[in-house]
């Protein structure tokens, strides 16, 4: 009877598996609109009352899709940890290669762009996880670190929209306009970071002027 439950269990898990997959394939490749649920139970080899068996709302469909396709916990642990130790590059290398990595599945960036042209109620679901999680933890260091003399007195918020602008943009050129890489990836999020947090240490002059901290 254990052995019987365990299995019908775990073939339920598969199917819903399968049922988040097909979804999302099918949203980032036709958009939430251009999209049935005729169509994802066809690709995910089920009848179509049994995508509602699963998922009885729309959105707990997207709810599931984010979980499943954007595990952020183990990363920001990661970048926590760095921060304690004020390692600032490796604070930005962990958030630039995550959100550049090779072989990264281009699902979620194409799913944002929907969500956000299409005027998509997902649209502040993928934001808030996949882009305002690293905007205001990296507000926060750096506001810490402006404070403890280590950057120069700029705008947190701003800086840190321009360093995901700029890792973003990379994805964008890479995922979207199929724009070929001319280095490895390594080199590429060594570069980034490099230019980004070099122009965040305050220079000689700014040090002359005490211009380190904001007053």
């Amino acid at each position: 009877m254990k052995a019987a439950t365990a299995n019908s269990r775990h073939a339920g898990q598969d199917r819903q598996a399968s049922l988040i997959s097909s979804a999302a394939n099918l949203f980032a490749a036709k958009g939430f609109k251009g999209t049935t649920t005729k169509e994802i139970a066809k690709a995910a080899g089920v009848s179509e009352a049994l995508v509602f068996k699963y998922f009885p709302t729309k959105r707990a469909l997207y709810t599931a899709i984010l979980a499943e396709k954007a595990p952020l916990s183990e990363l920001l642990n990661a970048v926590e940890e760095c921060a304690r130790k004020r390692d600032d590059h490796r604070v930005f290398t962990l958030i630039a290669g995550y959100r550049i990595r090779p072989g990264a599945d281009p699902t979620m960036l194409r799913l944002l762009l929907f969500s956000a042209l299409e005027g998509h109620e997902l649209a502040d679901m993928f934001f808030g996880r996949q882009h305002r999680v690293f905007y205001d933890y990296l507000a926060g260091y750096i506001r810490t670190r402006i404070d403890e003399g280590a950057f120069r007195p700029i705008d947190p918020l701003l800086a840190a929209r321009a360093f995901i602008g700029m890792v973003v943009h990379h994805r964008l050129l890479h995922e979207i306009f199929d724009v070929p890489l001319h280095c490895p990836h390594k080199e590429i999020v060594s570069t980034y970071v490099g230019l980004f947090v070099k122009g965040l240490q305050p220079s000689s002059t700014d040090k002359k002027r005490g211009l380190t901290r904001v007053r």
